[in-house]
């Protein structure tokens, strides 16, 4: 059977009717209209709908109920001297993009080298924030630091 647009039908039991309350015994959901006998959450307006329909609801379950300092400012990615040496040729540009296509960061985002490992090749690293040492051993190697 192929698949046209006058053959599609919703998934079973995925439609439902819509809930006519208040329209008398007949219609099935007479005398309480569905909400039980008493009670707060029989009542109008009274109860949780009352936050849903400030807008409140969402606020509530967005804020963070536990202890502690969570920074809005995204951490850097991280990758170390030793790393770009296994990596990258002598005289390559190291930016980036260029660390993703390497595969040594995942994601996109601020870039950050350490110092952690030996350098012997020469590197023009942009665009990434360096660290003392790692500043240090990339001059010594003969590569050059171009910030942004």
């Amino acid at each position: 059977m192929s698949l046209n647009l006058h053959s599609l039908h919703p998934a079973q039991g995925s439609q439902h009717r819509r809930k006519r309350v208040g329209r008398g015994n007949a219609s099935g959901h007479g005398t309480y209209s569905g909400k039980g006998q008493k009670g707060q959450r029989a009542r109008s307006g009274k109860g949780r709908e009352r936050l849903r329909r400030l807008g409140m609801k969402k606020l509530m379950q967005s804020t963070p109920k536990h202890r502690g300092f969570r920074s809005l400012v995204p951490r850097a990615l991280i990758v170390n001297v030793g790393a770009l040496d296994r990596v990258f040729t002598s005289g390559s540009v190291v930016t980036p993009r260029a660390l993703h296509a390497a595969g040594l960061v995942r994601g996109s985002g601020v870039v950050k080298v350490l110092g952690d490992g030996a350098l012997t090749k020469k590197l023009v690293v942009r665009e990434c924030i360096v660290s003392a040492s790692a500043k240090v051993k990339i001059e010594k190697a003969g590569g050059t630091i171009e910030t942004q």
